[in-house]
């Protein structure tokens, strides 16, 4: 039996009146991160790193529209990639109840300060992976 490769860590910004949250998992050698924040967290998008290629799923608002979250969650993928070494997941839901265009600008530069938390703590923390093994 191996020892469990799960690790969790947080990270959050705040500006212009709300705070984006980023829970990271780090499953073996496989990334998964919960975006939130604002007054309504959500799932509005999934974006995905598999093979070198980024790829969003987006889902509908109540109202219809296309969430817009995938902004966010693509523009940190794009940033913490050239460390990510296996498989990374993004769920991301930022809401912001009236948002302003200077939120949806401090919203960008939120998430990229939390990148620079991410590949932080990825550098400091280097992955101690279970190989998996194969029947012959």
């Amino acid at each position: 039996m191996t020892q469990s490769s799960t690790k969790t860590v947080h990270f959050s910004v705040t500006d212009e009146g709300f705070t984006i949250h980023a829970e990271l998992k780090r499953i073996n050698s496989d990334i998964l991160i919960i975006l939130t924040g604002g007054d309504v967290p959500h799932i509005g998008s999934v974006t995905t790193l598999s093979s070198g290629k980024i790829e969003s799923t987006v889902f509908l608002c109540h109202d219809g529209k296309p969430h817009k979250d995938h902004l966010l969650a693509e523009k940190i993928m794009a940033t913490i990639q050239p460390i990510i070494t296996e498989n990374c997941v993004i769920t991301s839901g930022v809401h912001v109840d009236y948002i302003t265009k200077q939120q949806i600008i401090a919203s960008l530069e939120m998430a990229e300060n939390i990148s620079q938390q991410i590949i932080t703590w990825l550098q400091e923390n280097p992955i101690k992976e279970n190989k998996p093994i194969y029947y012959s």
